[in-house]
């Protein structure tokens, strides 16, 4: 198990590298120019030199990216153009909030995806089974910001039931942080009309970012519970005269859930990613809403922060789900 978790951990570490290496390449070929963007349009020539050599950018690529490859390593980002600030401050400023709408929205996909897909296997082929594959069909065809972008046309724009945007009204008192979680802070505080406040923004951002892992986690546990209910034991269990609920509740259910596990490991990674897309259409003031308004000035820095930490989280979700697989499975610790 040890040898096991030494690969996995080297070949992060080379997978790391290569995402620094390629976001690296993308900002760098990308059209504009961030130190004139920075100067402003009245600066003169000698004003947006002075700029580039502030922020490194008039030395050679390659030698850029060994310079931002050490600074990484040590923790360091480098400086945001727009905002003057360093990127891992901005980052661990915002990085909170979009944490707590993946978590909300991980929350629903689970809450409603593992009995949605246990009903579905229950009920195969039948009216149940069909209504919810096709919920399912259509949260993967539908794009989260074309989701995001009807549920503030009809839930807040013409029924008003929910914000249309932000994390927060801009006249609500926030509360001490404590764990820089607005949800979380504002309930530890006693604070309940701000959390109150605070959940009724976040519904709609969650749920559109929710659709794609809803859709994985029902087909994934459907497909598990139907192969389980097959099985020798459950058919054992069924003679015995158990229950169908305890059946299905406890002992199909327990055994599904681990290949359902795996996929909601991998879809935390996923929705990180989608939060660029998300907070963009509610103006949820995250990561997400930072890389994209960086790029929007041609800050490359800011950009390649926020992509490095979206992706070294997935990479953590699958070495994490790795290791777990090799302690369950000792098959995978023998190939890899």
């Amino acid at each position: 198990m040890a040898l096991f978790v030494i690969k996995r951990v080297a070949l992060l570490g080379l997978m790391l590298i290569g995402l620094i290496l390629i976001m690296f390449t993308i900002s760098h070929v990308a059209p504009g120019d961030p130190a004139g963007v920075a100067a402003g349009p009245d600066a003169t020539a000698e004003m947006i030199e002075v700029i580039r050599k502030e922020y490194g950018l008039d030395k050679p690529l390659p030698m850029q990216f060994w310079i931002y490859l050490g600074d990484v390593f040590q923790g360091d980002l480098g400086r945001s153009i727009r905002t003057t600030h360093d990127v891992t401050d901005d980052l661990l400023r915002y990085f909170p909030a979009t944490f707590e709408l993946v978590g909300v929205a991980m929350l629903i996909a689970i809450f409603f995806g593992v009995p949605l897909g246990m009903l579905a296997a229950v009920f195969r082929d039948k009216g149940a089974d069909h209504a919810i594959r096709f919920v399912s069909v259509s949260s993967v065809a539908l794009p989260m910001f074309w989701l995001g972008l009807l549920l503030q046309l009809f839930v807040s724009l013409k029924l008003g039931w929910l914000p249309l945007g932000g994390q927060i009204g801009l006249m609500t008192e926030r509360p001490e942080p404590i764990t820089h979680l607005l949800l979380v802070d504002s309930l530890l505080r006693g604070q309940f009309e701000t959390f109150r406040e605070a959940f009724a923004h976040v519904i709609l951002p969650a749920i559109a970012l929710s659709a794609p892992a809803l859709a994985a986690i029902i087909r994934v546990n459907r497909a598990e519970m139907i192969e389980v209910l097959h099985q020798d034991f459950i058919v054992t269990a069924r003679a015995h005269g158990i229950s169908s609920f305890r059946i299905v509740a406890i002992y199909a259910l327990r055994n599904a859930m681990i290949p359902t596990l795996a996929m909601i490991g991998l879809r935390f990674g996923w929705m990180l990613g989608g939060t660029v897309l998300v907070e963009g259409v509610f103006d949820w003031p995250g990561v997400g809403l930072y890389a994209v308004q960086s790029a929007v000035n041609s800050d490359f820095q800011p950009v390649m922060g926020a992509t490095l930490l979206i992706g070294f989280s997935f990479m953590l979700a699958n070495f994490a789900i790795d290791i777990a697989y090799g302690w369950l499975d000792p098959r995978l610790r023998e190939a890899g």
